[in-house]
């Protein structure tokens, strides 16, 4: 007797949309906010100061990222109707042409002729348009573009990066707090890195290293410029 069972399987190419936009967002969130604390900090501006820009940074920042992906991912999003559009219309007036297309592209990954037609058809008569979708076009439901999951990803990812260099400026003495937030910015870098590895069934040390060496890049060359301003203001 032949046992027929389901075997589910998490794919990790379903997470790339909002992976990506929140792993770039708090990356983003915690390099820019820490490095513009440390910066400031580094011109010897007053306690004020710093929390000041720390809060702007969080903000505008915030918004920056939501409004940025947003127009980006809308314009993924746009092109893709387009494209759908455009296949539905073909379709329609010309459903031979677009049959022997779809057979080629089986055909040219390593399919006998005859069989890249049965299968075409068999495929064509059940969805032909998420056929063509799939193996003509590359748009698939896991990938499609979504510019409001990605922009709300990259917004409340950003403000939570941002919040551990800020939260740490608010609680540290003025006397400290370049080191402070430099120190935080890193363990929070490398565990960001670590974390959106794992979820992306990366490397966790490779990415952990490359997140941590550009943030600590950025905030080194941020602290001296600011020490530069500092000393000629």
């Amino acid at each position: 007797m032949v046992r027929s069972y389901r075997h589910p399987e998490a794919h990790l190419v379903s997470r790339i949309g909002w992976l990506r936009a929140a792993v770039l967002g708090a990356n983003d969130g915690l390099v820019s906010t820490a490095s513009l604390i440390v910066g400031v900090a580094a011109a010897s501006a007053k306690s004020s100061e710093i929390l000041v820009a720390g809060v702007a940074a969080l903000v505008a920042g915030a918004m920056s990222m939501a409004a940025g992906e947003y127009v980006s991912v809308s314009s993924q999003a746009d092109t893709e109707k387009a494209d759908i559009a455009r296949e539905t219309e073909e379709l329609k007036t010309d459903s031979e042409a677009e049959h022997a297309e779809l057979a080629q592209i089986y055909v040219q990954r390593g399919l006998e002729p005859e069989t890249a037609k049965i299968v075409a058809t068999q495929l064509m008569a059940k969805n032909a348009l998420d056929a063509h979708a799939r193996d003509e076009l590359g748009i698939s439901l896991a990938t499609t573009a979504r510019p409001v999951q990605a922009a709300l990803a990259s917004a409340g990812s950003f403000t939570v990066g941002a919040a551990a260099p800020l939260i740490v400026a608010v609680l540290t003495p003025a006397s400290v707090i370049v080191p402070s937030v430099v120190l935080v910015a890193l363990v929070c870098l490398a565990l960001l890195g670590v974390a959106g590895a794992k979820a992306g069934g990366a490397s966790p040390w490779r990415a952990a290293l490359r997140v941590t060496f550009w943030g600590a890049l950025a905030m080194a060359v941020t602290a001296g410029i600011g020490r530069m301003v500092g000393t000629v203001v």
